[in-house]
């Protein structure tokens, strides 16, 4: 009995350090877009759509091109920013006068223009990128080499957009732009430039995260419906544009999904993730952080 709970213990501790890992991807994308909703306040239902294509870029560059993965990398981010940015430009500056619904039609639409051109262009298949990283043995532990890179790339991307937010002029108006839009109108922030940076900012981080996703994920034209859904779900749960908590909601999802796959089937950790959204939108339905009136 006594060795049936030191495993146990083992595949807990397993678990929940995987939890944390993957915690770090997640915030990643939950930043990306918290900040684009926070300072332009619309929400891109097609966020995932823009890391899908990330994962095609690298995986050309890498497979057909023959280039260094790690300069493969910050190639791709800067093609996601400048779609990030081309998104903007032509479909979200049109619409930001335009109703709530006008604009995540919109963006909804733009999902499945990027999926079905995926689709016609690069077909069905799935297609791996062809790097096999090791895996690291903790004592009676294993963890993957693809998760532990994806998790550091991730939380050193963080800091880097909290020291250019917090210690840029660009930064600082960006933040000023998403607490009051009026009033730094008002003081001469050409908002338009601020939300077109905001824009490949946030398409940075999707590259950043197509990076590190296409180590652990095959590429397919709809491998964005893979977290495309829970990082939505992290970015409601923490509230919208609410940074901190989306941060905190991605922990909180990844903890439930990797100990839900340990007592169960991995499927089943998601199907408890989703669940406790639901129960969590009724006790806090404007978020975690919220404060209750």
């Amino acid at each position: 009995m006594q060795a049936f709970l030191d495993v146990f213990d083992i595949y807990l501790l397993e678990a929940v350090i995987n939890g944390i890992l993957l915690g770090g991807v997640l915030a990643l994308l939950a930043l990306g877009l918290n900040l684009i909703f926070g300072v332009i306040d619309v929400t891109w239902i097609c966020y995932a759509e823009l890391v899908m294509i990330g994962m095609y870029g690298m995986y050309f560059m890498v497979q057909y091109y023959g280039i260094s993965y790690f300069v493969a990398a910050p190639l791709t981010i800067l093609l996601v920013a400048v779609l990030g940015a081309a998104l903007h430009y032509l479909v979200i500056a049109p619409l930001l006068t335009a109703p709530p619904i006008n604009q995540l039609l919109a963006t909804g639409g733009v999902l499945f223009v990027l999926q079905s051109f995926a689709t016609v262009t690069f077909g069905i298949d799935f297609r791996n990128l062809g790097i096999r990283l090791p895996v690291l043995a903790f004592g009676d532990m294993n963890f993957s080499y693809a998760r532990l890179l994806s998790f550091v790339a991730a939380l050193v991307g963080m800091v880097a957009v909290y020291l250019f937010m917090t210690r840029t002029f660009t930064g600082t108006a960006i933040r000023a732009i998403s607490q009051d839009r009026q009033i730094m109108a008002l003081m001469g922030v050409d908002a338009k430039r601020i939300y077109l940076i905001t824009s490949a900012l946030g398409g940075a981080l999707a590259g950043l995260a197509a990076c590190l996703l296409v180590l652990q994920y095959d590429v397919h034209p709809f491998v964005g419906l893979s977290f495309g859904p829970i990082t939505f779900l992290i970015c409601v749960l923490g509230g919208l544009g609410n940074f901190i908590g989306g941060f905190i909601a991605s922990f909180v999802f990844a903890e439930i999904i990797s100990l839900g796959g340990l007592f169960s089937d991995l499927e089943w950790g998601y199907v408890l993730a989703f669940a406790f959204f639901i129960v969590m939108m009724f006790i806090r339905p404007a978020g975690l952080l919220a404060r209750r009136r």
